[in-house]
């Protein structure tokens, strides 16, 4: 009996430390935890807008130049870009005519329709208004305020004849095909017999 009061004794001892060694490792748990909550660090959230990604302006500039760049007799280009708007000038050879020069320049406009940063950007092959862009581009990169640039930069954007990119339309229809029948019913007789007199009264 007294081995069996001895072995219980025993039993209910490792128990007991059991019990003690599992609860301090629960203590000591919930103070990691605690400790690791208090070290989480918190990000922006760095997910672009619309899928795309937010740049500065010079950054969209530099990127509206190569898409500029990339296409064929285009020697070199400069952009300015304000807001979400953006002029963009392009240097061609001075021998090619100007109808070349000019689907030069509608493929540009192609070109920056299909990227989100081109989409509003005005495109101009014009020598003195590139050379101008250039000068006020060096400007902006030498800190001068873009608020004193801008007056003249809506002066040449009101000069020149753009090809903004979100005008030019896919499919448009023949202006023959459109202009029939373009009154009403009615007025058309009218019209035909006014006709039909004046061919009898000649």
């Amino acid at each position: 009996m007294y081995n069996r009061v001895k072995r219980l004794c025993m039993n209910l001892i490792l128990c007991f430390l059991l019990l003690i060694g599992c609860q301090n490792s629960a203590q000591e748990n919930a103070q990691e935890n605690t400790q690791s909550q208090n070290d989480l660090i918190h990000v922006k959230q760095t997910v672009p807008k619309n899928g795309v990604e937010e740049k500065s302006a010079s950054q969209i500039a530099e990127h509206l130049v190569e898409i500029a760049t990339a296409v064929p007799d285009v020697d070199d280009a400069t952009a300015i870009v304000t807001g979400k708007y953006a002029v963009v000038g392009i240097d061609v050879n001075r021998k090619l005519d100007r109808s070349r020069v000019g689907t030069i320049k509608y493929t540009v406009a192609e070109a920056l329709k299909k990227d989100p940063y081109g989409a509003n950007a005005v495109v101009t092959a014009d020598i003195d208004t590139v050379y101008r862009l250039r000068q006020m581009a060096k400007q902006i990169k030498q800190g001068h305020p873009i608020s004193g640039i801008m007056e003249e930069l809506s002066a040449i954007v009101g000069r020149i004849v753009p090809e903004v990119p979100t005008d030019i339309k896919g499919d448009t229809p023949n202006p023959t095909e459109t202009g029939d029948k373009q009154l009403p019913k009615e007025e058309e007789q009218q019209l035909e017999k006014q006709q039909e007199k004046q061919d009898l009264n000649r």
